[in-house]
């Protein structure tokens, strides 16, 4: 039986989401993709998320998403936890679940089913099909349905013991602190979905973990605020939150219409990817690319 202890760890942590770079022809490019996943790697990131929202998940190609897993271990060569983003219908979920196993992957980061119908029931058997699928890898649902009851979770981790940890973003502290508790506060690894925008007060309910964009365009600025957060300096905390806020505040606006655009926007003013992103995402205009390279000028990432 597969010992999670290491996957729980590494959700405990920053859970990097890299993003897709594109080359001049629209091609998922390779070579960036795995120099940026060094900079994460040299910069102490030991856990990965390829296929997360950030990654343009659902703009990719089946082809696209395994390759991206393939590169992600490569890169790695065992350096880092791999946590792989699946989703879409059940059946290419769990599909996609048993290639990341093949690949090397350690866990699975379930998408939020995108049917617009969602039982709390059909939840769980949605999950229980990844979760069965491969039963020795950790599984992560993202949860950013308000409506879903911690009651649901906790059925479905006595069910699926594989279920480890959450992804919890939904932008409401007290319903995050409640929802883990009625689950099962011990009983999962609770990540902070909304990244440090976030984390000090999903911190402060029972998180441990939080995801990060904004990582992949500087890696020290997101370990400084989890050095904070892991002594419960929130303080200190706060400080990298106020330096973040702005970057984080683009990134959120118009529900999260610029979320990728803004992260590539900022990894181009460092010259070290392309800005393009793939429709329904749109490059920033003049002026956010302007407030973008301000702001990564005052972190001093270079």
């Amino acid at each position: 039986m597969t010992d999670f202890a290491a996957q729980r760890a590494a959700l405990a942590d920053v859970v990097a989401i890299p993003v897709t770079p594109f080359d001049a022809e629209g091609a998922l490019d390779q070579d960036t993709y795995r120099a940026l996943l060094r900079r994460l790697l040299d910069g102490g990131i030991t856990t990965l998320t390829p296929g997360g929202n950030t990654s343009e998940f659902y703009s990719l190609t089946p082809e696209e998403r395994r390759l991206e897993v393939e590169l992600t271990v490569a890169e790695a060569g065992g350096a880092a936890q791999i946590v792989v983003g699946v989703g879409l219908d059940p059946a290419t979920a769990a599909a996609e679940a048993r290639a990341a196993r093949d690949a090397g992957a350690h866990l699975v980061m379930v998408h939020q089913p995108v049917n617009p119908y969602v039982s709390a029931e059909g939840w769980i058997a949605y999950h229980r099909a990844v979760a069965d699928a491969v039963p020795e890898l950790g599984v992560v649902p993202y949860v950013r349905n308000p409506l879903l009851e911690g009651a649901a979770l906790a059925r479905l981790g006595e069910q699926c013991p594989n279920v480890i940890g959450v992804k919890y973003a939904v932008p409401d502290v007290v319903r995050f602190a409640t929802f883990a508790r009625e689950a099962g506060l011990d009983r999962f690894v609770w990540v902070a979905g909304l990244a440090e925008l976030y984390a000090p007060g999903y911190f402060a309910s029972g998180a441990t973990g939080f995801t990060s964009g904004l990582v992949t365009v500087a890696p020290a600025v997101s370990r400084e605020m989890l050095t904070a957060l892991r002594d419960g300096d929130y303080p200190a905390a706060m400080k990298v939150w106020e330096r973040i806020r702005g970057f984080e505040e683009l990134r959120a606006a118009r529900q999260s219409a610029n979320n990728v655009s803004v992260v590539k926007e900022a990894l181009a003013a460092l010259g070290l990817a392309r800005r393009d992103v793939r429709p329904p995402s749109s490059v920033l205009p003049a002026e956010g690319r302007a407030a973008v390279a301000a702001i990564v000028e005052g972190w001093d990432v270079r």
